[in-house]
């Protein structure tokens, strides 16, 4: 699915933990695939279908990583991004968004569909 999403509309860093709380409220509870995509381990699945509850964003020295957060009622399930380095945004054919790629800084791409 990577190969038909156009995922070339880079979020600059200052604008990081603005563009993921705004994220974070529009599509909460919506359902989320979380995939990673790494040189040396391959492509990995980690959530399908799972309800968002929030995407956050620590600034450097704040933490510097950012947590993909699902679940109903409560997390059931977190994902870490140490050291994020770019974040982008994927949109379909009619211009809608469609993902959320995040690069870490060795490299694994961390892909949000919605």
């Amino acid at each position: 699915m990577i190969n038909t999403i156009d995922l070339s509309q880079s979020i600059p860093t200052e604008q990081w933990g603005e563009f993921f709380d705004q994220f974070s409220l529009a599509n909460f509870g919506k359902p989320i695939s979380i995939e990673i995509i790494s040189a040396e381990l391959g492509d990995e699945e980690l959530v399908k279908d799972s309800p968002l509850i929030a995407i956050i964003y620590d600034r450097p020295g704040k933490g510097n990583n950012l947590s993909i957060e699902v679940g109903k009622d409560q997390v059931t399930y977190a994902h870490t991004v140490d050291t994020p380095t770019s974040v982008s945004t994927g949109q379909n054919s009619q211009g809608k968004m469609v993902a959320i790629s995040i690069t870490d800084a060795a490299g694994t791409q961390t892909l949000v569909k919605l």
